[in-house]
């Protein structure tokens, strides 16, 4: 019981310090969000453990960037933000991909195709959001490819993140796991 508490313990703190670390100056979208839900998905041993944790993490941190750090833009204290469900509801969509994506084996081609179904997943989804809750875009499939054009240089820092994170995630609990037996997950294969 001890070596799960420490294993669940440790998984949670990397992902809570990843939540928090968007509040470090960083390039437009380069955010551990959604390695954060990938990383989650592989190593938490219950689903709910893996997407509940993650966007806790990430609400939390939201709560933070947007009352503290950026209140200016707000005329009240901001439980959400407006259009948040679209970012959220693809976070929860990234972890459940990446719970059966690695279906208890992690191996580099998942990590990396994780990350960059992940991507795609979030810049299709949250582009499709500000077209569809903004009048910033036609109302039409005209608005919505030049929503998609505008998003693209944000396309960048997303993949650049993605990559990035999950990187540092899975490989440093690899790193960890190899050197500290203890934090080896029983139900987790490395390959």
């Amino acid at each position: 019981m001890k070596k799960i508490n420490l294993q669940f313990g440790l998984i949670t703190i990397f992902v809570l310090l990843a939540a928090f670390s968007r509040t470090l100056p960083h390039i437009w979208n380069f955010s551990p969000i959604c390695a954060m839900g990938l990383f989650g998905a592989a190593h938490y041993d219950k689903q709910w453990k893996a997407l509940l944790i993650p966007l806790s993490a990430t609400w939390l941190s939201d709560l933070f960037i947007n009352n503290v750090l950026f209140k200016q833009f707000f005329p009240a204290f901001t439980w959400f933000y407006d259009g948040f469900y679209w970012q959220y509801g693809t976070y929860l969509l990234i972890g459940v991909v990446g719970y059966f994506l690695f279906n208890h084996k992690i191996t580099v081609a998942k990590v990396l195709g994780g990350s960059l179904i992940a991507t795609v997943l979030f810049f299709l989804i949250s582009n499709f959001g500000v077209w569809a809750g903004s009048a910033m875009y036609g109302n039409n499939f005209s608005g919505l490819l030049e929503c998609y054009a505008a998003g693209l240089p944000f396309l960048k820092g997303t993949l650049g993140g993605n990559l990035f994170y999950s990187t540092v995630f899975f490989g440093g609990y690899y790193l960890l796991q190899k050197q500290f037996t203890a934090l080896r997950l029983p139900y987790l294969n490395y390959a």
